[in-house]
């Protein structure tokens, strides 16, 4: 038989990580390159809200490096979703690894 208690303890663990995560899909993060040469802002859901170009700051010659540049303030971004994700469910979940959470 299963224990009441711990159905309990797992319907709160479930609804405080659907809470959170429509927390964290709600929130903006952001990601820079190049000493903020390129800035992205992400939803949690990890949509691309904007994407900011100092073009006074880049060599309009040198295409790949502001393809570069863009790609990695891109995965910036999305690390700190990552992160946020991890730390935060982490916290509810007390270590318990839940197939497909993180």
């Amino acid at each position: 038989m299963i224990n009441p208690q711990m159905l309990k303890q797992i319907k709160k663990m479930q609804e405080d990580i659907k809470r959170v995560q429509a927390e964290i899909n709600a929130s903006t993060f952001y990601g820079h390159a190049g000493g903020s040469v390129v800035k992205v802002a992400v939803k949690g859901t990890k949509k691309i809200e904007s994407l900011e170009i100092k073009k006074d700051e880049i060599d309009l010659d040198d295409i790949e490096m502001l393809q570069d540049l863009i790609v990695a303030a891109i995965n910036d971004a999305f690390s700190k979703v990552d992160k946020e994700l991890e730390e935060t469910l982490g916290s509810i979940t007390q270590g318990m690894h839940i197939p497909g959470m993180f």
